[in-house]
């Protein structure tokens, strides 16, 4: 049986993973997407990127699927998509599999959102309105 963390390591192998401050320089681009993987507990109580969308790790493939009743119409465009979650692991998870469902322009946060935070950079209240 793999383990996580080689789950993991392998999906980084393939991935591109992007510094925090790389991710910050993206907020406010029409052309980026951060897309916050982690349950809804953890985004209510810690908050989320400026702008990002919360879509649960479980619910991915149905979301990016068109054919999904799930589907959001956001993952049929062109845009790039940078998935993060609270420190990397699911977020890696998630671009691999993104990748793999056809999604063209995907990246995923090193460190997550605890790097996010520790880099001294804002959140916003979930739900942001």
């Amino acid at each position: 049986m793999k383990s996580y963390k080689e789950l993991v390591a392998e999906a980084n192998a393939v991935i591109i993973t992007m510094s925090v401050a790389d991710v910050a320089a993206q907020v406010g681009s029409e052309d980026a997407v951060f897309v916050d993987l982690r349950g809804d507990a953890e985004v209510t109580n810690s908050g989320t990127i400026p702008g990002a969308i919360h879509v649960q790790r479980g619910m991915l493939e149905f979301v990016i699927d068109p054919t999904s009743p799930y589907h959001n119409n956001i993952f049929g465009t062109d845009k790039a998509f940078i998935f993060y979650c609270a420190s990397g692991g699911r977020s890696a998870l998630a671009a691999q599999r993104a990748q793999e469902m056809g999604l063209e322009r995907v990246a995923h946060m090193g460190g997550g959102l605890k790097a996010w935070q520790e880099a001294g950079y804002a959140v916003a209240t979930y739900p942001q309105s």
